[in-house]
């Protein structure tokens, strides 16, 4: 009885611990512009604040390689231009062309209700633009999220978030002001809150759906028992990972061209030995002589 127990203990151990590291593998991501559909206008623009808080949530989860938003990588990419140019001093710092990172999820959305004040709180002070006190107050923000598979195009999953906060008494509200990039003072506001509750369902929601979104890499090189991924620590990839190698078999649509579903015609498998930060080095434990350059690799 102890000994059956025992394995079963042992076990139970070794599938949470698989679990665990599917769980931890990475997808790149960027969020696009949101819409703001709200009609609300003030000193500060809210559909590029709710992405940039967004932006920042993801990346406080460790669980996705954060791209930066559109306009910064196209900024990336001027420097990039710009140092081959032949204007610029060449050297380790210039930046290289060729070398960004792709997004293989991308989030964008819209906000589609926001109130900046939901109770009408009354009472207290107001000096220079700035209300102290005075009774309770509420913010509502609610906003549709679209996760988009950057390959295909197609909207993967969606959700509708809502957040709500109050603030009561000689709370300050900082709402009304131009928030540039302090992030910190915005998130300690009533509406700063609001948003920050919004956001963290739609990160939840990301997380859970990433069971539903394939995890891909490729073989880049096989040297003999070693086969080479263009995925590694970056990724969340771990030594002792199983994946399965093999060709990707699209089904389009012939009339559209849509992609409706993708296959793998497995050839092998392979154990994740040594990691570095953008490859891993696998070791063949089946399809020896099957699996080539180019080829699919799967979390299994």
């Amino acid at each position: 009885m102890k000994r059956a127990m025992i394995i079963f203990f042992m076990a139970s151990l070794i599938f949470a611990s698989h679990a665990f590291s599917m769980h931890g593998l990475r997808y790149s991501i960027t969020v696009s512009k949101f819409e703001n559909r709200s009609n609300w206008s003030g000193y500060w623009n809210l559909a590029d604040t709710f992405g940039a808080v967004l932006t920042d949530s993801l990346q406080q989860t460790g669980k996705f390689i954060v791209l930066g938003e559109k306009d910064m990588r196209y900024e990336a990419m001027d420097e990039q231009d710009f140092g081959s140019s032949g204007r610029t001093v060449q050297g380790k710092k210039t930046p290289k062309i060729g070398q960004m990172t792709p997004a293989q999820l991308l989030v964008k959305g819209e906000i589609t209700h926001f109130q900046h004040t939901t109770t009408g709180g009354t009472g207290g002070l107001r000096i220079k633009g700035f209300r102290i006190g005075g009774g309770t107050d509420s913010a509502e923000i609610n906003a549709v999220v679209y996760v988009v598979d950057s390959t295909t195009g197609q909207v993967v999953a969606s959700k509708k978030v809502v957040g709500q906060a109050s603030r009561t008494g000689l709370d300050i509200d900082y709402a009304e002001r131009d928030w540039g990039a302090d992030l910190g003072g915005f998130k300690k506001t009533n509406v700063g809150k609001a948003v920050e509750q919004a956001i963290d369902q739609a990160v939840k929601f990301i997380i859970h759906e990433l069971d539903n979104i394939p995890w891909e890499g490729t073989v880049i090189m096989v040297k003999g028992e070693k086969i080479y991924v263009n995925r590694g620590a970056r990724e969340g990839v771990n030594p002792g990972q199983i994946f399965s190698v093999g060709t990707v078999d699209e089904l389009r649509d012939p009339d559209t061209g849509e992609l409706l579903d993708v296959s793998l015609e497995k050839v092998g498998t392979i154990v994740v030995q040594t990691v570095k930060e953008k490859i891993s080095i696998c070791k063949i434990s089946d399809g020896a002589g099957k699996i080539a350059k180019g080829m699919s690799v799967m979390a299994e």
